[in-house]
């Protein structure tokens, strides 16, 4: 093969990242289901590339833990355990919780009126119903709390779990009720944070993580039946 025509089969970072982007957030939205089997060649023609961009984006979701490949199957969307959604948010839970008792208390006005913006944009995702905007916001508004903490290794660690939980989020999101409850847990955040109640912020992210969880196991145990 003439070496210009391999190199246009080498696909590009961004265009790599965008299929990712895409994929992740079907995943997140529930328009790709656990244990959906993901082809390539199908991918390719939806995204109007070649099968090696998206070969490596599926490599990338692997490494989040979002899909995972199966001997004669190809890639398929991860599918859970009660267990294994147990083991991460628990130590999602301690992570959040160490990140909020080294968060400088009380937060600048600045920083305070950054993540307020950021919060009213996920107040009007939940009240339109706005599933996406809202995976989106919501994603900006706990970056933006964890960040105020200031280690830089806490904070990717909570990032790479976050990620592998991604797929448990289609369960809760659905439901408006969960929205309002996950909306209110926000508000109450930044109460917390302004007045610098270290303990009831603390107790907050402990709490705010549960629910979603706690869906997520219920309706697996539907679905598949399992304990």
């Amino acid at each position: 093969m003439p070496r210009h025509a391999a190199a246009r089969r080498v696909p590009s970072p961004s265009r790599v990242d965008a299929i990712a982007a895409q994929l992740e957030e079907d995943i997140v939205l529930g328009r790709i289901v656990p244990r959906e089997r993901l082809l390539e060649q199908g991918l390719a023609q939806r995204f109007g590339t070649h099968r090696a961009a998206v070969r490596q984006a599926l490599f990338d979701l692997e490494r989040k833990g979002l899909i995972e490949r199966v001997p004669n199957r190809g890639a398929t969307v991860r599918d859970l355990s009660p267990d294994e959604v147990r083991d991460i948010y628990a130590v999602r839970e301690e992570l959040e919780a160490m990140a909020a008792r080294i968060i400088p208390l009380p937060v600048s006005a600045s920083d305070m009126k950054r993540m307020r913006a950021l919060q009213g944009i996920h107040s009007r995702a939940v009240a339109a119903l706005d599933l996406r905007a809202v995976f989106h916001s919501n994603l900006e508004f706990h970056r933006a709390v964890f960040a105020l903490c200031g280690n830089r290794c806490l904070i990717e660690a909570i990032e790479t779990l976050a990620e592998k939980a991604y797929g448990i989020r289609s369960w809760s999101n659905a439901i408006p009720e969960y929205l309002q409850r996950v909306k209110q847990d926000h508000l109450d955040i930044l109460d917390a944070l302004e007045r610098g109640r270290r303990a009831e912020l603390v107790r907050l992210c402990r709490r705010h993580l549960r629910p979603s969880q706690d869906v997520y196991i219920r309706a697996y145990r539907q679905r598949f039946d399992a304990r």
